[in-house]
């Protein structure tokens, strides 16, 4: 069977669908009425992991006629803007909503020299972000101090006159932040204008990736963005990873926007909170996808009565996960000649090839200057749990995580990341241990394969007889006063060197 027409054509479907592009309509299954949502006239948050369906609701959207019916469609890309500074990637937001209004490429106009209030627009907003340049330039190319080098070089000779090109950096900031606030009313009323005479009802401002915008900057751009739209028929769709975003920061007044107040929230998250409800979920999304290739009863006719639950817990509910293990699994499974169906030793291998090194490599690649602390917090969970208590979970106390919250947005960044995976956000633990606790299990590629059996599987999908989770109210607690300690800690373990200690 999973050699058959049907498969292939299926696996490629999966395949094709893995890396999505504007330009490219991609395979996708509305299980949970996301589509319907998103349409809805409203400033909305898509909060989601890597691999949760983000880009690929705002993709489909933007390229399905039926569902965008009436409204226009801009896509943009955070990933463009994450090297920028600020305001420089807001101008660049700016360009990018008036370059897609309809009368920006009306070329005749410029030619009468009559250009459109958005073409007028879009020439001043190029203007003020190459004053940028050439004022960065001018504050470290000896004009305003001796220092030599570009606008990319930090080193000024010495420390008055570094302070005098800082000042004055943060005088040609605060000038282009200042025009831009200037001509937000004009802003509003261009794109207001444009919209009633494009045809359109109205128009989704659909930004991706939102959580790559520098964190500190992010509640600047979405108050921004939510003062230019509010009171028009423009909505704010923005699509992100929950603890990787600040929307609000309360300094004299307030900056950003409120959930459920000014925004309002979709949650695309599946976890292994509720397996079951995340396993039914992942069936139906498999089920449709097979369909599309000609096969029925996709559940029941690849995978052995074990395997398909495997497959849930390996992919920690993210359904690109859960996608890309499963062709994995059909290659390795097929590759030994076993072409039946799928068992759970096919999906652990499948599961070893989008390891926990992929997922450390994402976080490398993302989160630039928290990167460093995320991965020795990382290091210190793998190392005290599978080297010292033999098991793969964990508690953090609630009354802990108060006390400590940065290290504990550490902890819920890891669950971004997929690297660890929460199991129960609030329970009690044994052993006459007070209080609550977070319960999380780290990820299965770590322990699965090759399989570690010298120690404790939480296996939490099981409950005993009085209807607990097996192993979670076991599992040990990890200080996080350790995770601080762990930071501080130039060396730290290596992760393969712990896993090998493991098995010795």
């Amino acid at each position: 069977m999973l050699d058959s027409k049907e498969v292939g054509i299926l696996t490629n479907n999966i395949k094709d669908s893995f890396r999505i592009r504007p330009n490219h309509n991609p395979a996708y299954v509305d299980v949970a009425d996301h589509l319907a949502r998103l349409r809805s006239h409203q400033h909305q948050i898509v909060f989601g992991r890597r691999g949760s369906g983000k880009s690929c609701l705002f993709v489909h959207f933007l390229h399905d006629e039926h569902a965008r019916n009436g409204v226009l469609p801009i896509y943009i890309e955070g990933d463009e803007f994450k090297r920028l500074s600020y305001p420089n990637l807001l101008i660049r937001l700016l360009l990018k909503i008036f370059e897609n209004m309809p009368s920006s490429d009306q070329w005749w106009r410029k030619w009468i020299r009559r250009p459109s209030a958005v073409q007028h627009h879009i020439d001043e907003l190029r203007h003020l972000l190459s004053q940028a340049d050439e004022a960065d330039v001018r504050a470290t190319d000896g004009t305003t101090s001796e220092a030599s080098g570009n606008a990319g070089n930090d080193y000024i000779g010495a420390g008055g006159k570094r302070s005098k090109s800082q000042e004055r950096q943060s005088e040609f900031r605060e000038a282009k932040l200042d025009q831009l606030e200037r001509s937000l009313s004009d802003y509003k009323n261009a794109i207001d204008d444009e919209l009633k005479k494009s045809g359109y009802d109205f128009s989704f401002i659909l930004l991706d990736d939102f959580y790559l915008i520098p964190r500190t900057r992010q509640p600047d751009v979405i108050d921004y963005l939510h003062r230019l739209l509010r009171g028009t028929d423009f909505y704010l769709k923005i699509g992100t990873v929950r603890h990787r975003t600040t929307i609000i920061r309360n300094d004299e007044h307030t900056i950003g926007v409120e959930l459920h107040q000014d925004v309002e929230e979709i949650n695309l998250d599946r976890t292994l909170e509720d397996v079951e409800s995340t396993s039914e979920y992942l069936g139906r999304m498999l089920e449709a996808l097979a369909s599309t290739a000609g096969l029925d009863d996709s559940k029941e006719k690849l995978f052995n009565p074990d395997a398909f639950h495997a497959l849930v817990l390996a992919s920690g509910g993210v359904p690109r996960d859960f996608l890309n293990i499963f062709v994995e699994a059909i290659s390795a499974s097929v590759s030994e000649n076993n072409v039946r169906w799928l068992t759970p030793t096919y999906i652990w291998k499948g599961a070893s090839r989008l390891s926990y090194r992929t997922k450390l490599t994402n976080l490398r690649d993302e989160a630039v200057s928290d990167a460093s602390p995320l991965e020795k917090v990382y290091r210190d969970l793998v190392k005290f749990c599978l080297k010292e208590k033999r098991k793969t979970g964990f508690l953090v106390s609630q009354e802990a995580a108060q006390e400590k919250p940065s290290i504990h947005e550490l902890i819920l960044q890891l669950m971004d990341f997929k690297l660890i995976h929460v199991i129960e956000p609030d329970t009690s633990a044994a052993s006459g241990r007070k209080g609550r606790f977070e319960a999380y299990t780290l990820d299965f590629s770590l322990f699965m394969e090759p399989r570690l059996r010298n120690i404790d599987h939480v296996e939490f999908w099981k409950t005993d007889e009085d209807r607990r989770r097996v192993g979670v109210r076991e599992a040990p607690d990890y200080d996080l006063a350790r995770g601080e300690r762990a930071i501080r800690d130039e060396l730290g373990d290596d992760i393969e060197e712990t896993l090998r200690g493991v098995e010795q």
